[in-house]
């Protein structure tokens, strides 16, 4: 019999979200034999819900339990802000229709199964945590989430069931640096990447902390941030305090959601022998159903005759099991050179370095691991200094019982360079970099990443722990682990060495075994020729570009901050005077403010918080109609170019060459496009003429210049072939303008008639369509109306229905086969394509816009591959990469040689493979800065 939940009662809240992504990432994808139907995480999060009943009885087991959900994915908090979570991943496909089955699986085990739109899972644990406690009951939340740990004290303790962790008041302050009660203020300043909550720009969690614990709370840290001595952190205090506030009110947990049941709802229940039997029966899960009907002393059902559930084809084959513990720490030559001798035998070998630095100019070899059958592997100590030393970094002298580095390195060279030997590495264009710096070219190459990457873009990232957790079901030694966090962190050469030896070793354990595991999927799923001509032959390329870096003038970005500083100065005067007073234009809350309120500007929208939203998509709109929000857009606009860029770059040249070296990745996106990083070099706006002045500090050498040779209208001319559409065909054919062309078809106006504005108008046309543009987003472009914006779209499709045509098509091909193909057939995955809301037109978009982005980006790889060995002869340096366009330093007196070169080689990149209907054309520039070459 019931009774009301109070003193003694103990209330177990279980994370189901956590449950059900680490069930999925832990096994590999399973499938229903009977009908296809994925079903890995259903039967990962069933043996989870199973275990987790055993391991609950006896005297302290929970006399209430419940699985808390998240419903959907917009909450209160994206009301406050839009932005929130918006960086996330988008969900497996595979995983999507296993999230009911989820819930079903929970009410088949009898236990109480709750979540409520509107809120996260997170608001149900707070509010069902504090009722137990002001009950007077004890509560246990099941979860690792560093959010909720706001909650832990007064009879509130979480435990990490994949660590068997118990997470009280100290383990909070081990995280966080602070008590519980204070996590909130801490999370509000550090932000949160993985949610997207601002936070304080360049305030960590340890920052965060001290300065909580120095002045009590957030809002007394707030009010006194004039007191604050370092500088840059006082003028992030006073200027981001809006922010800083958003940020704690998104982090800030909800511990009065109105929830419909009440704690005595979740008092726990006996399973429900047949109907969780039956829903097991129905999964096909052969196994749990045996071991359950076991221990509830019930015959099992009878299963259908279909043999237990297996793991597709392309995952990994029996292998023995990973094991640190039996990994081999190679200390004298003899050892090395049995290695050797395997190596050469086998004719491949997984290898990986351990450095001391991310930044391949920058770091210095530590050690070598090598794999050359599964779960044998190695690891050789080079570099390793004591850790342990009375200073903070530890002594610098070479520890004892390793191997000399250069003896090490003129062993393993011919091995690395030996073209009749594969080897196989993770990422290993950064690997290559660091050897270089050694005078090794490693060469030949296979890359699991790359290899996923042709396999699955568009479904999964496909960093290490990711490829390990989903296909080989091990998680590996996190690198924290070893090195620590934040300030206290140390270097891989400062690990001692037989910590070193079980992360490194297994490492190059793991990557051969993926290695293993994709090489048939390759082929299987028809994307070999994706890897090999246009992912592996382009690490090489790539890391020779990334160690040619490009000049960056440090006196003119210095200069370029100080104007645009005092351009902001004026646009805020001139903002001022049109709203008729001073306020902060960076404060959003004000901003709304004199916009919504003061001005009476239509269309203003509140928040839970109160406050206007103030984003560049509103400001956009009232651009079209308003002068201040267009003020604003520009003040925005310069004080991003000074942070991001001007100020920024500077922190990037490089002590040693003097470059600026980005580094390119090439599985950031799901296209084939090129991402640059650290610093990102392609996201300089150039369609402004401040944008376009940050191009002037990048500078040849002396006595060089660089040259740019840019795909013209690359992606209008891919489409006009795709969709097969014969005016454009035509125009491209006969070299004619094609906005005005446009222009003169939409608008019936003779080419001779045409005007700058109405060809300006049909440009915008011509690229926005490409990216399925929509009439609110043309309007903010061409800051027209919307009426207008969108009569102008509607006439465009019906000039040319032939686009319309391929949309359609494109979008039925995603809706079919899950992904979309370049013409090079890279396969591009739509796991969103069958989405509902908001969504739906997103991945709608993205789907027709693959092809044709993925087209491009295909043929400017194939260019890339081609250029080095076209001008191996030419004095000159292919330096930078940025989306159609490549950029030389070239000696002065050879740049029409290497214009009439490399413009052969990219106009013909698409050649023998394919034939595209249209030209290709480059157009080329050359000058003393990159803004003169382009």
């Amino acid at each position: 019999m019931s009774t009301h939940f109070g003193k003694g009662h103990h209330l177990h809240l279980i994370d189901g979200s956590a449950f059900i992504f680490r069930a999925y990432h832990a096994l590999p994808p399973l499938t229903r034999k009977s009908d296809g139907l994925p079903i890995g995480a259903v039967s990962g999060f069933c043996n989870m819900l199973q275990r987790y009943i055993s391991d609950n009885t006896g005297p302290d087991a929970p006399t209430h339990v419940a699985v808390i959900f998240d419903k959907g994915s917009h909450t209160f908090r994206n009301d406050m802000f839009p932005e929130y979570k918006a960086n996330r991943e988008a969900m497996p496909e595979d995983l999507r229709p296993q999230i009911p089955l989820t819930r079903q699986a929970t009410e088949a085990f009898n236990i109480a199964c709750k979540e409520l739109e509107g809120f996260e899972a997170d608001d149900i644990i707070a509010t069902l945590s504090v009722q137990a406690r002001d009950a007077g009951g004890r509560v246990t939340i099941i979860s690792s989430d560093k959010d909720l740990m706001q909650l832990v004290g007064g009879g509130v303790e979480m435990f990490d069931a994949m660590k068997n962790r118990r997470i009280d008041r100290d383990g909070v302050m081990e995280k966080f640096g602070v008590g519980p009660e204070r996590v909130v203020d801490v999370q509000a300043l550090a932000g949160d990447s993985v949610d997207n909550v601002p936070g304080a720009p360049g305030i960590g969690v340890k920052t965060a902390a001290l300065l909580i614990n120095e002045y009590g709370t957030l809002e007394d840290l707030l009010d006194r941030a004039e007191e604050i001595k370092q500088p840059k952190r006082r003028e992030t205090l006073i200027e981001k305090r809006d922010q800083i506030e958003l940020s704690k009110r998104l982090v800030q947990l909800d511990c009065a959601t109105p929830l419909d049941f009440t704690l005595d709802d979740l008092e726990v229940r006996d399973p429900d022998a047949d109907r969780l039997l039956a829903f097991l029966a129905e999964m096909e899960f052969r196994t749990l159903t045996k071991r359950i009907s076991q221990a509830l002393d019930v015959e099992p059902p009878v299963i259908p005759d279909a043999p237990a559930p297996s793991t597709s084809e392309d995952t990994a084959p029996e292998w023995p099991a990973i094991d640190s513990e039996k990994y081999e720490r190679v200390s004298d030559t003899n050892a090395l050179q049995r290695w050797i001798d395997q190596i050469i035998t086998r004719g491949y070998v997984a290898f990986d370095t351990e450095t001391t630095s991310l930044n391949e100019m920058q770091a210095n070899l530590v050690g070598i691991c090598l794999s050359v059958v599964p779960g044998e592997a190695c690891y050789i100590p080079l570099q390793h200094k004591d850790g342990n030393a009375d200073d903070l970094f530890g002594s610098d002298a070479i520890l004892d019982g390793q191997l000399p580095l250069e003896d090490t390195l003129a062993a393993l060279k011919p091995i690395l360079e030996d073209p009749a030997i594969l080897k196989i590495g993770q990422n290993m264009k950064y690997d290559a970099k660091v050897l270089a710096r050694y005078n090794i070219s490693i060469h030949p190459i296979d890359d699991t990443m790359l290899m996923s990457y042709a396999l699955n873009s568009g479904i999964h990232n496909h960093g290490m722990d990711t490829l390990s957790e989903r296909y080989l079901t091990h998680t590996p030694i996190p690198i924290k682990e070893l090195l620590g966090t934040g300030k206290s962190a140390i270097t891989f050469d400062r690990v001692p060495i037989d910590e070193a030896v079980k992360y490194a070793a297994e490492d190059a354990d793991i990557t051969l075994r993926l290695w293993h595991t994709f090489k048939h999927q390759l082929h299987k799923s028809h994307v070999t020729t994706v890897y090999e001509r246009l992912e592996r032959p382009l690490v090489p390329v790539l890391a020779q570009m990334e160690r040619h870096g490009i000049k960056v003038d440090r006196e003119t970005l210095s200069r370029m901050s100080n104007a645009f500083a005092q351009k902001m100065a004026g646009l805020e005067a001139e903002i001022h005077e049109l709203a008729g007073e001073r306020f902060n234009v960076g404060s959003p809350k004000q901003l709304g403010e004199i916009l919504f309120d003061k001005m009476g500007i239509e269309g203003g929208k509140k928040g839970k918080t109160g406050a206007y939203a103030t984003g560049a998509d509103v400001l956009e709109d009232l651009a079209t109609e308003h002068e201040l929000p267009a003020r604003v857009l520009d003040w925005r606009q310069l004080s991003k170019l000074k942070s991001t860029y001007t100020d920024a770059l500077q922190d990037h040249i490089d002590p040693d060459t003097g470059r600026v070296h980005t580094s390119y990745v090439q599985t950031g996106a799901s296209t084939g496009r090129l991402a640059s990083t650290d610093p990102n070099l392609q996201n300089i706006p150039v369609r402004t003429e401040e944008g376009r002045r940050i191009r002037e500090a990048f500078v040849p050498e002396p006595g060089n210049t660089l040259v740019s040779l840019d795909y013209s209208q690359i992606e209008l001319r891919i489409l006009a072939h795709m969709a097969d559409i014969e005016a454009l065909k035509k125009a491209f054919s006969d070299g004619l303008d094609i906005h005005a062309m446009t222009a003169s078809e939409m608008f019936d106006v003779p080419m001779e008639d045409m005007t700058p504005e109405v060809r300006r108008r049909a440009k915008a046309i011509n690229f926005g369509v490409i990216y399925g543009i929509s009439g609110f987003g043309l309007a903010r472009n061409l800051r027209i109306p919307r009426s207008e914006a969108q009569a102008f779209i509607d006439r465009y499709f019906e000039r040319f229905p032939g686009i319309r045509s391929y949309m359609d098509s494109t979008v039925e091909f995603a809706k079919a086969h899950g992904y979309v193909q370049t013409l090079f057939g890279r396969k591009i995955h739509t796991p969103e394509i069958a989405a509902k809301g908001p969504r739906a037109g997103f991945a709608r978009r993205a789907a027709i816009n693959a092809p044709i982005q993925g087209t491009a980006a295909d043929i400017i790889r194939r260019a890339m591959i081609r250029m080095p060995e076209v001008i191996s002869n030419l004095p000159c340096k292919m330096l930078l990469q940025v989306h159609d366009e490549l950029l030389f330093e070239v000696e002065n007196g050879a740049e029409e040689h290497v214009i009439e070169t490399a413009k052969e080689v990219m106009q013909d990149a698409a050649k023998p493979a394919l034939h595209i209907d249209v030209p290709l054309v480059v157009d080329a520039g050359q000058g003393a800065n990159w803004a003169e070459a382009h």
